[in-house]
């Protein structure tokens, strides 16, 4: 069964004139342990596509399922709390706390949920270590580049338990071998069972999913199963 489910959606904004369909009768299965990478042209409903995924705006018409339960149907307590246990969500501005520093950033949503502080962030800096970051920890978001603070919001997300990773364009402000760094973690992730929808312009990262699905003016235009990653063909060789 997928985890994640959106049956025919659609969002349009405003009204008459000013109406403008964003997503248009979108349909998309995500397994869990599977990786869909998401592309398109500015504008072609990518970034809307994830945020009514991550429950963050309703549709106009259609069904989202996570893990079998329909958002429209979760009050916005219950989607709250989906949001904290269950989906990890990188956004383009990152979306940091400035008043608390990279470790921390990344252990609130674990302590959010009854982890022990002492052990979430341990667990956090795991994470920034395994993004290059760890001796970042003790910063403040202010006091980071963009693309460190990038690698933090991308180590808060999969942190934890969560089952469903949504990334808006998680490798914009790193470099190649930054970036290939980015998709192994959320390749890690995927094998540990977490279902992720990444959005990128870029081919080669896409290259790293299982599934590529092409947005233009909010219509699927095409899923592709891309070559295999470099990553795939190296672990295909240490098999045989």
């Amino acid at each position: 069964m997928s985890f994640l489910e959106l049956r025919d959606v659609s969002k349009v904004y405003g009204t008459g004139a000013t109406e403008v369909k964003a997503i248009d009768h979108v349909s998309l299965n995500v397994e869990l342990g599977s990786l869909v990478a998401v592309m398109g042209p500015s504008g072609s409903g990518k970034s809307t596509l994830l945020t009514i995924a991550g429950s963050l705006e309703e549709a106009t018409t259609g069904e989202v399922f996570v893990n079998g339960q329909s958002l429209r149907q979760m009050s916005r307590n219950g989607k709250a709390r989906l949001r904290r246990r269950t989906i990890g969500y990188v956004f383009q501005d990152y979306n940091l706390l400035a008043g608390l520093t990279a470790v921390e950033n990344v252990a609130l949503p674990l302590e959010l949920d009854g982890v022990g502080a002492k052990s979430a962030r341990a667990t956090a800096s795991s994470a920034l270590d395994e993004l290059g970051i760890g001796d970042r920890g003790v910063r403040f978001p202010d006091e980071l580049s963009g693309g460190e603070r990038q690698r933090v919001a991308i180590a808060r997300a999969i942190v934890g338990e969560r089952r469903l990773l949504l990334a808006d364009e998680p490798s914009g402000a790193l470099d190649s071998a930054s970036s290939e760094g980015v998709m192994r973690m959320i390749l890690a992730a995927c094998k540990r069972g977490v279902a992720a929808v990444v959005v990128t312009h870029e081919a080669q990262l896409a290259s790293w999913a299982d599934r590529v699905v092409f947005l233009r003016d909010g219509h699927v235009v095409d899923h592709t199963v891309p070559p295999p990653s470099p990553e795939a063909i190296i672990e295909e060789g240490a098999r045989r």
